[in-house]
């Protein structure tokens, strides 16, 4: 039988990290506010231990649909630290645009997120940007493509911005979509083709 919220927000507190991170799996589906205090405390002691990286991402991303804007603050602290894991770069980005995008300032969030250099970081909020179908302004889109064209057509960066760009608009993306389409990347083409014909696809992120 699936965890509900209250049983979920208890086992977070396992001493097992397959029993949290099922817990933060079940949260993050479950999408309840009510479990963000105790996601967001979950995680700070999380992020203590190296090994558990998919734990850590989990909790990240469950952080993301049942926290709120004033986690928004300890996302950015955490990502910026040195000893970070990449796991939790991708979905610190993730987490970041959602819950930015609550207090409706997902274009700031995004100029942030590029603003750091940190490509595991862009990929995890350009993920976000693509499952929510969020249409960026034509200033944080032409920064978004600055950043992505200047990285290598097998880069695997370009796959996310190929399937948000389905609900942008303007010549640029048309040019961006059409090299994506294609490029040396099969997953990139494909999404890219897709998006050109106005079609997000569906995608699951782990």
């Amino acid at each position: 039988m699936a965890l509900d919220a209250v049983k979920a927000i208890r086992q977070l507190q396992d001493r097992s990290s397959a029993k949290r991170r099922s817990a933060a799996k079940r949260l993050r589906k479950l999408g309840d506010p009510s479990a963000g205090p105790a996601l967001l405390e979950a995680l700070k002691n999380e992020v203590r231990d190296s090994r558990t990286w998919e734990t850590q991402y989990q909790m990240t991303m469950a952080l993301g649909t049942c926290g709120s804007p004033s986690d928004l603050s300890y996302l950015r602290d955490v990502v910026l630290r040195r000893e970070t894991l990449h796991a939790v770069h991708t979905a610190g980005g993730d987490a970041i645009v959602r819950l930015s995008y609550m207090e409706h300032s997902q274009n700031e969030a995004i100029h942030w997120c590029l603003s750091t250099g940190n490509e595991t970081l862009v990929g995890g909020a350009l993920q976000a940007v693509a499952i929510l179908r969020l249409v960026l302004d034509q200033e944080t889109v032409t920064y978004v493509l600055d950043f992505i064209e200047a990285r290598s057509p097998h880069d695997g960066i370009y796959f996310w911005p190929a399937v948000a760009a389905a609900g942008w608009t303007g010549q640029r993306v048309h040019d961006f979509l059409t090299a994506c389409a294609t490029g040396p990347r099969s997953d990139v083409a494909e999404a890219a083709t897709d998006s050109l014909a106005g079609n997000y696809g569906t995608y699951r992120p782990l």
